[in-house]
């Protein structure tokens, strides 16, 4: 395949696509539909021809192909499936006959909810109690979301009511383009109901800001309400629009939510999904930017970008389980059972079916190994990599760091560690990161929080509790929870490195580590 280095960077903006079917498609059709490109004019094919002698590294333009194909955590997930059935994994289900399906010498995966996947590749030898190496991360990040009832009208515009989502940095959604996309549920002509993944991509809503000259202090003071002064705007109130029916309306059905949203937005979802507006039942809705991920900087050294936190980590774990189960490693004869983990909702406290506090992990590991006695020796040998975005320096802010733990963007792998194990990283699982790093000839960075400041955390602590060995990593970046993120290209192969590392060569560091 032609190497991405030698192409121009992907197209500065994407055409609307119709609605994703929940199954999920060839990789290589998510990629077309979101980069495929107006033809470009003269000016365009100039600036081309000039970035293309500022390639940059091949890892990070397939993550931004990645996280350009995932408004969503649904369709994150319809994005790591695709790539794994490309790899060749085996799509199973909860509720199938693990005992008699799961084969040694295989590779499988199973979603939930369409908002988490688990995938994992069993050796030749397998015997339940074996360990399982997992890579865990989260496809959410902080976004806005429509309400169930969202119809709000308001001095001659439409508006759509949203509910805030995690910690963002809200003031950050104020004047972009913010598109649609999420799940709908359907009704069908027989009767029948099922969940198609949308995406409205174009610029459909807005949230203004209010001009300096009615705020002359919002410059140095910009303070809002998030509930009264954050409302997007969808359009301008026409009497083609909100024209009432003189027509008597028959009683309306529990699962009616006709009345809830503007006609218009109904009508828009239902021409996207080629259906019409009264078979929609019910649907999750996310608003996110509609400017798409690019490579920046003066030598393509960053990746502006939406979701960072953490489709980054996501992607770099589906490419390392992918590229490791299409390799000669593969085919080793025993060893752990290796296992990636995409979690939903880690920005609200995981707590939830799909979240990393739920069923999914433990679930893998009591059906891998049934037995008490099985799961008690699978989870002993087991190691966990928790995988989330880091805190770079920042140049305008160095003192917000200890001085001593100021990791770089794309200065390598950062192990976080905290005291008060808001990481779960201690002693044992730094060093084997810092042995499978080494592997690949990385680098590592360390971060601890200053001792006048709160420390975030990720799934890492919440999953040290089934018992597994549990290490905290991720890469530095900068603007974490703002609309646009900033992370290192190069950072993208560091991560894919220590997960593939981790993958082919922890069994072999766990045999010549003894821990009492």
């Amino acid at each position: 395949m032609l190497l991405r280095s030698l192409r121009p960077p992907r197209a500065s903006r994407a055409l609307p696509v119709r609605a994703l079917a929940s199954s999920p498609p060839t990789a290589e059709s998510l990629v077309c539909a979101h980069t495929r490109a107006r033809r470009p004019g003269p000016t365009l094919l100039f600036r081309t021809m000039t970035n293309m002698q500022q390639a940059g590294p091949e890892a990070a333009y397939r993550l931004v192909d990645f996280v350009n194909a995932s408004p969503t955590p649904f369709h994150a997930v319809q994005a790591a499936s695709a790539r794994l059935e490309k790899a060749g994994f085996v799509k199973i289900r909860e509720q199938d006959d693990w005992e008699h399906n799961i084969k040694p010498g295989a590779k499988y995966y199973f979603t939930r909810n369409q908002s988490a996947l688990l995938a994992f590749t069993i050796p030749q030898k397998w015997q339940p109690g074996a360990g399982v190496s997992i890579v865990a991360t989260h496809v959410d990040s902080p976004n806005l979301r429509v309400r169930p009832v969202s119809k709000r009208t308001k001095a001659g515009y439409l508006q759509v009511g949203i509910e805030t989502y995690g910690g963002g940095i809200w003031h950050s959604w104020f004047d972009r383009d913010l598109a649609l996309a999420g799940r709908v549920v359907l009704a069908d002509k027989n009767g029948n109901f099922n969940s198609k993944l949308v995406r409205i991509d174009k610029p459909l809503l807005r949230i203004p800001t209010l001009a300096i000259h009615l705020d002359r202090g919002a410059s140095d003071n910009f303070h809002f309400n998030t509930e009264t002064e954050f409302v997007p705007i969808l359009g301008l109130v026409a009497s083609k629009l909100n024209a009432p029916s003189n027509a008597s309306e028959p009683p309306k059905n529990a699962s009616d939510i006709q009345g809830n949203h503007h006609p218009a937005l109904l009508s828009l979802l239902a021409d996207h999904l080629s259906v019409a507006p009264e078979y929609i039942h019910d649907f999750e809705l996310h608003l996110y930017d509609h400017q798409p991920a690019v490579l920046g900087g003066l030598n393509n050294e960053f990746i502006f970008s939406p979701r960072m936190d953490n489709q980054f980590s996501s992607f770099a774990a589906v490419e390392a389980i992918s590229t490791f189960a299409a390799s000669s490693s593969f085919n080793v004869l025993d060893g752990n059972v290796n296992c990636i983990a995409l979690f939903n909702h880690e920005e609200i406290g995981s707590v939830s079916t799909s979240g990393a506090e739920s069923s999914l992990i433990p679930f893998v590991l009591q059906r891998l190994s049934p037995t008490p006695a099985a799961y008690a020796q699978s989870v002993a040998r087991s190691f966990l990599v928790s995988a989330d975005m880091g805190h770079a320096i920042h140049p305008n802010y160095t003192s917000k760091h200890e001085d001593n733990h100021a990791p770089l963007v794309n200065g390598g792998v950062v192990i976080k560690t905290n005291a008060k194990q808001r990481y779960a990283s201690d002693s044992i699982g730094t060093f084997v990161v810092k042995k499978l790093i080494e592997k690949k000839g990385g680098k590592v960075q360390e971060y601890e929080v200053r001792n006048d400041m709160p420390c975030g955390s990720t799934v890492g602590p919440m999953l040290s509790k089934i018992g597994v060995r549990t290490v905290d990593v991720g890469c530095a970046m900068l603007s974490m929870h703002s609309i646009r993120e900033t992370a290192g290209s190069e950072d993208v192969q560091h991560a894919i490195d220590l997960f593939t590392a981790f993958f082919e060569g922890f069994s072999d560091i766990d045999k010549a580590l003894t821990v009492e």
